[in-house]
């Protein structure tokens, strides 16, 4: 089996690969006024939410290449990915927003990607679930989950490694060291295989973007 590749474009915006297949979590549409557009193609893209800094599909296109789009809750199953989308209600000072939570079973691994999750109150079948081998997880505080809730959340869910999405340096400091990882270093990206996980728990890995 391929290892998996995962790398961080900003934002929310992270793209997984194995082999010949990508897939990229909601990446950043020319529309956004805070980040860089996705540039680079994808086999599939994961919109958790309908805002240009997330739903850009179309930067994740590559010539006649154009990514199968997953928006919102759901079961899918597409190029041997199994996924599903379930709805979480995301705090907007104009109107509730809804944010998908997306599960998927990719190349032998457990990915739990969370958006832009405000509450630490998740579904029950995501709670139900077994305990993702990667779990990508807001922590900037604000319109998403607090560095303290972030950690609280991803030992409730027994995380074997965490992703922090979402942060700025002050934040990203304060989740570090809410999870007891000081020290940690910025990594340009993780490579995994499904035997890298075994034995592992809550253990952060910070991407740097």
């Amino acid at each position: 089996m391929l290892p998996m590749i995962l790398t961080y474009h900003g934002g929310a915006c992270v793209r997984a690969s194995a082999g010949d297949t990508t897939v990229v979590f909601a990446p950043i549409s020319k529309q956004s006024k805070h980040f860089k557009p996705t540039n680079f193609g994808a086999d599939v893209a994961f919109i958790p939410l309908n805002h240009p800094d997330m739903n850009g599909a179309e930067e994740a296109s590559r010539g006649d290449k154009k990514p199968f789009v997953v928006f919102g809750p759901g079961e899918y199953e597409v190029k041997e990915i199994t996924a599903s989308g379930f709805p979480t209600v995301q705090k907007d000072k104009k109107d509730d927003l809804i944010n998908t939570v997306y599960s998927l079973k990719f190349d032998g691994l457990n990915v739990l990607y969370l958006g832009c999750l405000a509450t630490t109150d998740l579904p029950k079948e995501v709670m139900e679930m077994d305990a993702p081998d990667i779990l990508i997880i807001p922590v900037g505080g604000g319109q998403v989950l607090s560095p303290a809730d972030a950690q609280k959340l991803a030992v409730k869910l027994e995380a074997k490694i965490v992703i922090p999405i979402m942060f700025d340096d002050k934040t990203l400091k304060q989740f570090i060291k809410e999870a007891g990882a000081e020290g940690t270093k910025a990594e340009e990206k993780l490579t995994v295989k499904p035997r890298d996980v075994v034995g592992k728990q809550n253990e952060v890995v910070v991407l740097s973007s």
